[in-house]
């Protein structure tokens, strides 16, 4: 019997509709477009600004979008994993609720918290699912409705975030194709560089807890930054070295898009022609858990059967890594 790999076999994507352009920013705090766009590389990033709306509805507007486009039976459906900073409650997991809401009533459903790699670790999870041999269709969500957790009198987060959802189904295959290898890591010392306090067991939500604002994203960013670059450029590079890859044999960098800057210097080490790096921060902003699969989505058209893609990401905690998949299917 051949080696079963995990595939992506479809993506589904949704943002919404209402945009936050660096112009109307410059009415919120102090700041301009060029300073944004110099240091970011973001021009502008969606907003879901109902606030009877959750992150919930942007993963099921993303899921369905997969259903539809794929014709895929939500019913054959056996895992659905969820990748959040921002779930619609505590406990309650959001997974659950958006698995019953798409249709995916024998599947069972959970949530997935890495911060900004919770995605790339999802991909993980869904591909050992898989080349177990016990499940065949596992659908991974990335969503986040990040407006909701940030503070927009704060210049140092306010403008590098934005809302939207990414989702992408893996099945088995037997042609090689899809997870070829990764390289996930984490460090507890960055724990204090991108957090928000309050709200968790340690720090309780409180009068005083929401007077002092501690319920917002907290990011040291020159501190994030340098930890992000060196680590995201590190793990990538790694993982070409110990899968004999070239800058010639990458057909695709999918990388998580937190940082214009960052982006570039782990595609400067990977020593990777700028055409092969997917790029959509300066639509979207940094959308957590939806980074990657909105990539995929973007750009599905122009990937190809057999591409060699790089995944890379860093986040909150600190996490970060890299994995190394073949692509499946033309579009």
């Amino acid at each position: 019997m051949s080696k079963i790999n995990a595939a992506i076999t479809a993506v589904g994507a949704y943002v919404p509709e209402d945009v936050l352009t660096n112009k109307m920013l410059e009415d919120m705090v102090e700041t301009n477009d060029e300073w944004i766009t110099s240091r970011t590389g973001i021009k502008e990033r969606r907003i879901l600004k109902d606030p009877n709306k959750g992150t919930s509805y942007l993963g099921i507007k993303a899921a369905e979008n997969l259903i539809e486009k794929s014709g895929v039976d939500p019913q054959e459906i056996d895992l659905v994993l969820f990748g959040t900073v921002t779930p619609d409650m505590p406990v309650a997991a959001t997974a659950a609720y958006v698995a019953t809401q798409i249709g995916a009533v024998n599947a069972y459903s959970y949530d997935l918290q890495a911060a900004c790699s919770s995605f790339l670790f999802g991909m993980s999870t869904a591909s050992a699912y898989i080349e177990s041999g016990r499940y065949r269709k596992v659908l991974l969500i990335g969503a986040d409705k990040m407006s909701s957790i940030i503070d927009y009198k704060d210049r140092a987060t306010c403008i590098i975030f934005g809302d939207g959802a990414g989702a992408v189904l893996f099945e088995p295959n037997h042609e090689g194709l899809g997870h070829q290898d990764e390289l996930l890591r984490t460090d507890g010392i960055g724990r204090e560089f991108l957090k928000i306090e309050a709200g968790g067991s340690l720090l309780p939500p409180s009068e005083e807890t929401v007077r002092n604002n501690q319920h917002y994203v907290f990011q040291d960013g020159k501190t994030v930054f340098k930890f992000a670059v060196s680590n995201m450029a590190d793990v990538s590079e790694k993982i070409m070295l110990r899968n004999q890859l070239s800058g010639d044999d990458v057909n695709w960098l999918v990388a998580h898009q937190a940082n214009k800057r960052i982006i570039d210097a782990t595609s400067k080490r990977m020593k990777l022609d700028d055409t092969k790096v997917l790029m959509n921060i300066q639509r979207y902003g940094n959308t957590t858990s939806a980074t990657l699969p909105l990539l995929l989505s973007d750009y599905e058209k122009q990937l190809k059967k057999g591409d060699n893609l790089v995944f890379a990401a860093f986040g909150g905690g600190f996490t970060w890594g890299s994995i190394y998949f073949k692509w499946a299917y033309n579009s």
